[in-house]
Order: structure tokens, then C-alpha cells, then sequence
């Protein structure tokens, strides 16, 4: 585990430092995990929400990190279990069933006020939101956050080659999408 990593929850542990190791926790991976969630839910208000709900049970279970792994690592699970929890609950609110959740995401994009369907990151957002659930996040791990096979296993506890197929079938659907659209 990084050495800053080791600090902020030595003063985590510490009830004088406590808040002051928390905030040092957010201040660093606050922007990453905002942009890993950001991806999957899509809106901005949303990605808020499954933050701030991730901090507070980043907040109960620090005490319990066991350090088994890097804190990214686990950070990045709760982060990754937020989001799809939040989507299984949009999906049950709007009776809509997991086909229709692509369509749902797509829509979000399209409404955004930034939304120029000529644009290739636009394209590849919607590309991206046309995948299933499983792939839309392995896709995002890898190509976004440039996340390693190894470490994305123990996120998603799933094996690498099962990480590496579901990446490799996520890629052609949204290359196919892209020479489609």
C-alpha cells in the first residue's frame, strides 16, 4: 500500500486525527471515484449522490479495512457496488427491465446540454451505454482508469480471463457501434 495511503489511516485510527485522515481520504480519490461513477450513472446529480453515499459507508467501514488490499482497491468496490445498486434501484423505480436501462442512460446523454452526436466522445458514450451492465463497467475500468486485469479482479471478484473476454466482446460491440452510428 502506498505510503500516503498508510498515513491517512493511521490518522484515521487516531480519534485526534480521525476527520482529518478521512478528508485526506476524499481529498485524494475524490475526483477519481466521481469520474468512475460519473461514467456509469451518467448524470451529474446522480454521480453526487452515489458519491456522498459512498463516503458515508466509506466512513462506517474504514475502522474495518482490513488492508488486504490497496485502499483504491476497496475504495474503488464500494464505489463500483454503489453504482450498481443506484442502477438496480432507477431500474425498479421505472419498472424497466435491464434491456431498457441502455436506452435510459443513452437518453440522459442526449439530454445534456453538451450533447453533439457528431462528436466521437459522445458516440462512444452512448456506444458505451448500449453494453451490458457487466461489460459498461469493465469497459470503463480498463479504458478510462487504464486499470490493470489483476486489480479489476479483485474489484469485480472475478477472474482476469473472464475480465479480459468480457473487455475484448465490450470492444467490438462499441467499435460496431461507432461504424453503425
Amino acid at each position: 500500500m502506498q505510503s500516503d495511503d498508510l498515513v491517512l489511516l493511521q490518522q484515521f485510527r487516531e480519534p485526534a486525527t480521525k476527520e482529518q485522515g478521512f478528508t485526506g481520504i476524499i481529498k485524494k480519490y475524490q475526483e477519481k471515484l466521481y469520474w468512475h461513477i460519473r461514467r456509469m450513472v451518467v448524470d451529474h446529480e446522480d454521480a453526487n449522490d452515489v458519491l456522498q453515499n459512498l463516503f458515508i459507508k466509506v466512513w462506517k467501514g474504514l475502522e474495518n479495512f482490513r488492508e488486504d488490499s490497496r485502499l483504491y482497491t476497496w475504495l474503488y468496490r464500494i464505489a463500483t457496488n454503489e453504482c450498481l445498486s443506484f442502477i438496480e434501484q432507477q431500474k425498479r423505480k421505472a419498472s424497466i427491465s435491464m434491456d431498457e436501462v441502455g436506452e435510459v442512460l443513452s437518453n440522459k446523454i442526449k439530454a445534456d446540454s453538451n450533447f453533439d452526436a457528431n462528436k466521437l466522445e459522445w458516440k462512444l458514450q452512448l456506444a458505451i451505454q448500449q453494453l451490458p451492465e457487466k461489460q459498461r463497467v469493465v469497459f470503463n475500468l480498463r479504458y478510462y482508469d487504464e486499470m490493470p486485469y489483476e486489480e479489476m479482479s479483485r474489484i469485480l471478484d472475478t477472474s482476469e480471463g473472464a475480465l479480459k473476454a468480457s473487455y475484448h466482446h465490450a470492444a467490438k460491440k462499441i467499435e460496431a457501434f461507432m461504424l453503425e452510428y
